[in-house]
């Protein structure tokens, strides 16, 4: 069965994996969430799109236009949250490979015609379509890594997304102002857009030279392929104990499952799998990851740096681009941390560090523009915030999703709790144009008191899950004694499967 993969096994078939699919797919989520904002006050930006021009107008005008502009920066969450929320049929329905494909495809089109739009109506369904996309990929990726992945480094796999989410962030962010020093000319915006499609082409053309997800395969009832997979994954003989103890929990799991909770509406009962607590665990993460400001930061880096701070449209771009390579640097904290410390640790850590950032922005910001100290401490808060969010909140929120689903209804939880994200992402992206030209310094509170509530939180009713395999996470949760006891629970039952 190795051959069938580029002849590679174990270890080499799951860097083939990460280099192939999780690269480009998270990629491009961060290349094309990030893509325009740096854009928007480019001379012929401005000039192609007058509708959307915040730069050249004043008073109610302005009001007016940066409704508009949140909303065409929005268009692509809209796309993505209808993506996410597809893949709870399609994932189960049609596999995990055929889904990422659909979801390339679409960021494909979509590029196109962003790159060649002259008008506002092709841009935003351009804008909906990549959406679309990156919505399905963001949904079906962690759960196809997850599940193909072994224990015990399982989140330095799915951790891996949050790495190529940073590394997508900062080519936009370095390309724009590559393109930037053109000064004049559609050649400022359009290539930015259109180098995006390199990324949608590889993982097309990649996806289906690597293998489907053993336990979707088991869920269809192709056994001997889910065999083969294992096999192939795991570096072991097919009729090796390794295998068939993984094919055999997974089975298990599987018709446990069946006996009882697998229809959508089943999670919102809790029951003795305690569905409706693991599927608000899932809610509730993916609200913190956007809530406590991650994508404010992000995608309106150059605009943060240039209308609230007050500085030029150059060094804007420049600080933007250097904020957003800080932060993919300490993504690899993340991966260092995640199957050391814990899923629980690198939240609450993550969380405590945004939080006291977005108190220190909001005290440095209600100073008037005109002072050169504040600006400068705001800025170093800036970049010391983007410390914070990849050790917990750039990947690892979508591996925790993952696990703590039972496999029938794991890619239902994870495309609802991933639309869940793409909804807060929506608000924020469509609320910060309006919020930074009128309360200003405040906005940053919202978030600050939002990122308090996160070590609390997760303290109390997060479960570690490091070094369980799927199928023994499902287990922890079934026989823990109630919803308040399940934390303490996972701190002292054995890990008997790693």
């Amino acid at each position: 069965m190795g051959e069938k993969y580029f002849g590679l096994k174990g270890r080499g078939l799951e860097i083939l994996q990460t280099a192939l699919v999780v690269a480009p797919s998270f990629v491009l989520f961060g290349y094309n969430q990030a893509g325009i904002g740096g854009l928007l006050t480019e001379d012929d930006w401005v000039a192609t799109f007058p509708g959307i021009d915040t730069v050249h107008s004043t008073g109610e005008d302005k009001s007016r236009k940066s409704t508009l502009q949140g909303f065409v920066v929005a268009t692509f969450v809209i796309g993505a949250l209808i993506g996410s929320l597809s893949c709870s049929y399609t994932g189960d329905k049609f596999g995990r490979r055929n889904v990422i494909f659909a979801g390339a495809l679409c960021t494909l089109v979509g590029e196109v015609l962003e790159c060649s739009a002259y008008g506002l109506p092709q841009f935003i369904v351009g804008r909906v379509i990549i959406g679309l996309g990156v919505g399905q990929l963001t949904s079906i990726v962690p759960v196809w890594l997850s599940e193909t992945s072994g224990a015990q480094n399982r989140g330095r796999q799915v951790v891996l997304t949050g790495l190529f989410i940073c590394l997508g962030y900062v080519l936009e962010s370095w390309l724009d102002l590559a393109f930037f020093e053109f000064k004049t000319g559609p050649v400022t915006w359009r290539p930015p857009i259109a180098i995006a499609i390199a990324f949608s082409l590889i993982l097309m053309a990649a996806i289906y030279s690597l293998p489907e997800s053993p336990r979707w395969l088991v869920l269809k009832g192709r056994i001997e392929e889910a065999r083969a997979t294992i096999s192939a994954l795991r570096a072991f003989q097919e009729d090796s104990i390794e295998v068939q103890s993984e094919l055999a929990g997974i089975e298990y799991s599987l018709e446990d499952t069946s006996k009882g909770a697998a229809k959508l509406r089943d999670m919102l009962t809790m029951g003795d799998d305690k569905l409706l607590y693991r599927f608000a665990l899932c809610i509730l993460l993916q609200f913190f990851q956007q809530m406590s400001g991650s994508n404010l930061v992000s995608v309106y880096a150059p605009i943060l740096f240039q209308q609230n701070l007050g500085m030029s449209s150059e060094l804007s771009r420049v600080l933007s681009g250097g904020a957003l390579t800080w932060k993919f640097l300490a993504s690899f904290l993340a991966f260092v941390t995640i199957d050391r410390l814990g899923r629980r640790a690198v939240f609450i850590l993550s969380g405590f560090g945004m939080s006291a950032c977005m108190v220190a922005l909001a005290v440095s910001t209600h100073f008037p523009s005109s002072n050169h100290g504040a600006q400068i401490a705001a800025g170093c808060f800036l970049y010391l915030y983007n410390t914070f969010v990849p050790i917990g909140f750039l990947g690892a929120n979508f591996l925790y999703c993952a696990e703590v689903a039972p496999i029938r209804l794991r890619m239902a939880m994870s495309s609802i709790s991933t639309a869940n994200h793409w909804l807060w992402n929506f608000v924020v992206v469509m609320v910060t144009p309006v919020a930074i030209n009128t309360i200003g310094w405040g906005y940053y509170i919202v978030f600050a008191a939002i990122g308090a509530c996160i070590p609390l939180s997760v303290y109390f009713f997060f479960p570690e899950t490091m070094g369980r395999n799927l199928e023994e996470i499902d287990m922890l949760f079934r026989e823990s004694p109630s919803v308040m006891a399940t934390v303490r629970f996972a701190k002292t039952r054995r890990i008997a499967t790693p």
